[in-house]
């Protein structure tokens, strides 16, 4: 297995990856356009071809970015390549200069194994709320958690 930085022929493995979770309103759907214009955000990680992991890291100034679009093919998972693939983009964050990362999850437990902690939503900024949450089946009904990590 290996993690890539993808180009935009990846952004149909990319969607590959994630349709399932999409499909469950876990994450929310990007199109190719969103997607191509982040696409320096995303990691993937292959098994050999096949696309089986996906992460992007979004920022939202120079101190805060965020971790996003997390998703392991359900084949692959409980075999560290979710943690590794957070691991990842935390070393792209503090590379790049950022100060604090945060994730809205349904998976607290994994992000606090990682040393994430829970934050009040109300801390997450409001571009967040207004450019990605409304968007979302469950808006203003959420049931993820915020959590944050400092570099």
């Amino acid at each position: 297995m290996k993690i890539i930085k993808p180009t935009l022929r990846e952004i149909i493995d990319i969607k590959t990856v994630l349709k399932p979770y999409v499909d469950e309103g876990i994450i929310l759907n990007r199109s190719d356009d969103e997607i191509a214009t982040n696409i320096r955000s995303y990691q993937i990680v292959y098994d050999k071809k096949r696309p089986i992991g996906v992460g992007a890291l979004h920022i939202y100034s120079p101190y805060l970015g965020e971790i996003r679009s997390l998703a392991v093919n359900k084949e692959y998972q409980l075999k560290g390549i979710g943690k590794e693939l957070v691991r990842n983009l935390l070393k792209e964050a503090k590379e790049l200069g950022l100060k604090e990362v945060l994730v809205l999850t349904y998976k607290k437990e994994f992000f606090e194994k990682l040393g994430f902690v829970e934050i009040q939503k109300e801390a997450v900024p409001d571009k967040k709320i207004w450019a990605d949450c409304i968007k979302c089946k469950f808006f203003p009904s959420c049931n993820e958690i915020a959590l944050i990590t400092y570099l």
